[in-house]
């Protein structure tokens, strides 16, 4: 691990605490199945994406530094410190970023952990009660996992962040092996995982 990385992993487990517990107190979030979490070994985070702080949810829940990919927009606005200092990757989204793709095989390939939203935007339909909908998935988390023989690890938030009473709901699934599949098959089993955790969370 580069002298660079290590120093934003120490960044993460600094800033982790004071954020778990503003996010806490302002959202009382309910998280499911942390339990399905790896403790060790490659694992890429794969989930539905709603609202800027969708990574809390499961961070608050796992004790390993979870990288996430973020647009390289968050790395030139105010809060770039913040970014920068707690091990996310910047992503340009207008090109393929093989800059950004080094970087996440690098840290699978150190057996860590990963954070991906394969949507690759937030989402901002409106599904009803008894509907749920997802974006069309991009392919950097199945490609990632192949290549590194990484598991997938979905998740699904469902409620709103209004508050305490946006009944937050995070579920967290078991994790996904999918090294024996062509990208379309994982990609396509990925969506139906997360999309099972979302109407889970409905009920």
């Amino acid at each position: 691990m580069t002298k660079n990385r290590s120093g934003r992993e120490l960044g993460y487990k600094i800033l982790k605490p004071f954020v778990i517990v503003y996010f806490k107190l302002k959202y009382k979030p309910t998280v499911i199945g942390s339990e399905n979490i790896p403790s060790s070994g490659p694992i890429i985070l794969c989930g539905n994406h709603i609202h800027t702080h969708d990574q809390y949810n499961v961070m608050m829940v796992t004790k390993r530094v979870i990288h996430y990919m973020a647009k390289d927009e968050y790395f030139k606005g105010p809060h770039r410190w913040f970014y920068r200092f707690s091990g996310c990757i910047s992503v340009d989204r207008n090109i393929h970023d093989n800059n950004a793709k080094s970087e996440a095989m690098d840290i699978l390939n150190s057996g860590k952990a990963l954070g991906i939203f394969p949507e690759g935007t937030r989402n901002k339909t409106k599904g009803t009660k008894d509907e749920v909908e997802l974006l069309p998935f991009k392919y950097g988390a199945v490609s990632l996992a192949k290549k590194t023989n990484a598991l997938i690890v979905p998740f699904a938030i469902t409620g709103s962040y209004i508050g305490k009473k946006g009944n937050l709901t995070t579920r967290i699934g078991k994790p996904i092996d999918i090294r024996n599949m062509n990208l379309e098959s994982a990609n396509q089993l990925l969506r139906k995982n997360i999309l099972d955790l979302m109407h889970k969370n409905k009920k």
